[in-house]
């Protein structure tokens, strides 16, 4: 077979932004073909900037899914908005997403930052499944007075519509490169990342109020073996009171968290888990800087 010079390869970060709820993490795992990051309906789902790896014989898109775009109320938010000023200021193309509902004006620093970005814009507008064809081509006039450089997909991520037209775009505007990671590599995160995200995915979604934003999942022990992977992980909560919450009387609410993570595990690692659940109060942990770097929201 003839070898693919770096001439003819293409190859590039495709950084997906957006404001909460829109849709980001649903369109980066369909683009992908992943679950990479967690989808709920709860907002500040995503937290870190986790990369997804598509590759072709002659292409190779890393995409980007990344937090929300917020106003931060305390660092643990700061550093997730970091992790969005960093992904703009280092992308090949943006994949801008917005939805049939969300207002345009919603955080317009960053709609105002597009158009002076150098990098090509596609502006996905997602959740037309939810809509109809008046609205969503009226929708895509308006946003292409506000960004006029931009490109703009009507989509449904969740319905799978229209992504291969956004995929074949991507495709064609990557730079001209070679690889930038191996071409079996589908993400740069690593297993014990994803045991700990699994885990928090089910806080978010057994969880109500305060409770999945005060905990911080980490999985302190991640054994290979050839039957099963042995995970041990602790989940950081900010008060007693909240410890009791997630441990449930008789610990019935650990035991099924425990469960729902575990299953879950075990379809991704396609592999059997033995896990292990500990809870423990870390006081104000979303204020400290020594403890964000800990859990990786604040780099060297």
């Amino acid at each position: 077979m003839e070898e693919i010079t770096h001439t003819q390869h293409r190859a590039g970060f495709v950084n997906i932004i957006g404001n909460p709820n829109v849709g980001k993490s649903t369109l980066m795992n369909a683009l992908v073909g992943e679950n990479l990051s967690i989808v709920t309906a709860k907002m500040q789902t995503t937290r870190h900037r986790i990369m997804g790896i598509v590759n072709g014989d002659d292409y190779q898109i890393v995409y980007s899914d990344t937090p929300g775009i917020l106003k931060p109320s305390y660092a643990l938010q700061q550093s997730m908005l970091d992790f969005v000023d960093t992904a703009i200021g280092d992308a090949d193309i943006i994949l801008y997403v917005t939805d049939v509902v969300e207002k345009k004006d919603k955080n317009a620093e960053y709609v105002e930052r597009l158009n002076r970005l150098d990098c090509p814009v596609i502006i996905v507008l997602n959740k037309i499944d939810i809509s109809d064809q008046q609205t969503v081509l009226q929708l895509m006039d308006e946003w292409k007075k506000l960004v006029p450089k931009a490109e703009i997909f009507p989509a449904s991520a969740i319905e799978r519509f229209n992504l291969e037209n956004i995929f074949e775009k991507v495709v064609e505007l990557l730079p001209v490169s070679p690889p930038w990671y191996d071409k079996e590599q589908f993400t740069d995160k690593s297993l014990r990342f994803f045991a700990s995200e699994i885990i928090r995915e089910k806080i978010l979604l057994n969880f109500d109020k305060e409770i999945p934003y005060c905990t911080e999942v980490v999985v302190e022990s991640f054994k290979e073996g050839e039957e099963r992977y042995d995970i041990s992980a602790v989940i950081n909560v900010m008060r007693d009171s909240q410890k009791g919450i997630i441990i449930g009387k008789g610990g019935s609410a650990l035991k099924k968290l425990g469960t729902a993570a575990r299953i879950s595990m075990e379809d991704f690692f396609q592999k059997k888990v033995f896990l292990q659940l500990f809870v423990k109060v870390e006081p104000d942990w979303r204020e400290n800087k020594k403890m964000l770097k800990r859990f990786g929201y604040i780099q060297d």
